[in-house]
């Protein structure tokens, strides 16, 4: 039986890419959401297809979906995709169009709902702490790596390990940036820059530490489940759950109940908490993992429903995470990647993600989750760049199940770091 690609055989993905292509660089490739998806599939196939045949990059690296991710990337820099359409790309895939928050709308509802009652109550109660753990991991290793390089464990707590484990660009460098000013009177792009180009380099390691990560967790079954739960337990409490059939309309209300999630929690973060809170912001993200953690505990959403959603989930992380990793892709800035790359910069980001994975595997194995998959969710999930980079982690640690963790380290976890950097600024400059 001859090899399919995405459902197509080789021939036929080689036509539909070439046509594309020609269609962009004669620049009529329409510019617009089909237009922009059309190209987004194009790239993005051939590069997760030669990805996953790679030696090496295949196996400890992450394969497929992180070559379509720095593959893009490398595309962008050498300008071989033209501007318009990097411009298009990057619209479909954040704004205006959205398609990456789309797609992490799906991957919550899905996953959360997806998870036994109680199975998902007692990991919730368990993920701050090791949260918590990968953030004192990251600065123990950062402090012992700065103090190598000659910097100072203030400044190294304050310029590389709170914008690493920050929840991101949006959710945490930026903020971030904005309470060094408030504090201390200098420009918050004077913070900003450094701090973006130390997540950059971050975020790369994590990305690769997915990969290498879900390598141990397959030679050592112990430290892992099966990539969709975080406790050891979850086999034993998930015994009873019950399956349910699905009708296709099922599928349009699972969607549609997943965006009025995401409506809820923007309503929540905007009108409730912005106003009473506003020197602490958390991402609607976060208020809609809560809202679809209670509708799960409290049992109000129908079996058919649930179900549903665990399947849209499923078509998401396998097919629409290709588009997701090329935009992302189009996303990173190469130049600030380089601009970084220096020899104490790049070992000591290495520290501060290698801390965040011990402290972080160590303290949710104490708490009753596997080594690998607290690693990579309450660790690796903190130090990148937010919700592309929990996607790009995810995908390189083939567990794209766990996003609904992945999303409370970026946002409530982003959070946390936002109310330590506000005491840290005050306290240490």
């Amino acid at each position: 039986m001859k090899k399919k690609y995405f459902g197509l055989n080789l021939p036929m993905l080689l036509i539909l890419a070439i046509i594309v292509f020609i269609a962009t660089y004669l620049g009529v490739l329409s510019k617009d959401l089909a237009g922009g998806v059309a190209l987004m599939f194009a790239i993005g196939i051939i590069l997760y297809e030669i990805g996953e045949v790679i030696p090496f990059w295949n196996t400890y690296v992450g394969g497929g979906l992180v070559l379509a991710f720095l593959g893009t990337a490398v595309l962008c820099y050498y300008k071989v995709i033209p501007e318009d359409y990097v411009e298009l790309i990057s619209s479909v895939n954040s704004k205006p169009m959205g398609v990456l928050n789309f797609f992490i709308i799906m991957l919550i509802t899905g996953s959360l709902l997806g998870l036994n009652r109680e199975l998902m109550i007692k990991s919730f109660a368990g993920y701050i702490p090791a949260i918590l753990g990968g953030v004192v991991g990251a600065a123990v290793l950062g402090i012992i790596g700065g103090l190598f390089f000659g910097v100072s464990p203030a400044n190294t707590v304050l310029k590389y390990v709170l914008p690493v484990m920050g929840g991101g660009n949006g959710a945490g460098a930026v903020p971030l940036s904005q309470i060094y000013e408030r504090v201390t009177g200098d420009a918050a792009a004077n913070y900003y820059g450094f701090a973006i180009s130390i997540l950059t380099i971050a975020n790369i390691f994590a990305i690769i530490a997915g990969g290498l990560l879900n390598k141990i967790g397959e030679r050592n079954p112990k430290l892992t489940g099966d990539k969709k739960t975080l406790m050891r337990s979850a086999p034993e409490i998930g015994k009873g759950e019950e399956n349910f059939t699905t009708q296709l309309k099922d599928y349009t209300g699972a969607i549609l109940m997943g965006l009025t999630f995401y409506q809820l929690g923007r309503l929540i973060a905007d009108k409730i908490w912005d106003p009473l809170v506003p020197s602490v912001p958390i991402h609607p993200f976060a208020f809609m993992i809560i809202l679809v953690a209670l509708a799960n505990g409290l049992g109000i959403i129908p079996g058919s429903l649930r179900q549903a959603s665990k399947e849209v989930q499923s078509f998401f992380t396998k097919n629409i995470v290709i588009l997701v990793m090329v935009g992302v892709g189009v996303e990173t800035d190469l130049h600030e990647l380089v601009a970084a790359i220096t020899i104490g910069n790049v070992i000591m980001a290495l520290l501060i993600v290698i801390g965040a994975i011990i402290g972080s595997g160590l303290v949710g194995h104490l708490v009753g989750f596997y080594f690998v998959d607290s690693a990579v969710t309450a660790g690796l999930c903190m130090a990148n760049r937010g919700g592309s980079g929990d996607i790009a982690v995810l995908g390189a640690a083939d567990r794209m199940e766990l996003m609904s963790y992945a999303q409370l380290s970026s946002r409530l976890g982003g959070g946390i770091i936002l109310v330590i950097g506000s005491i840290l600024f005050g306290s240490l400059m």
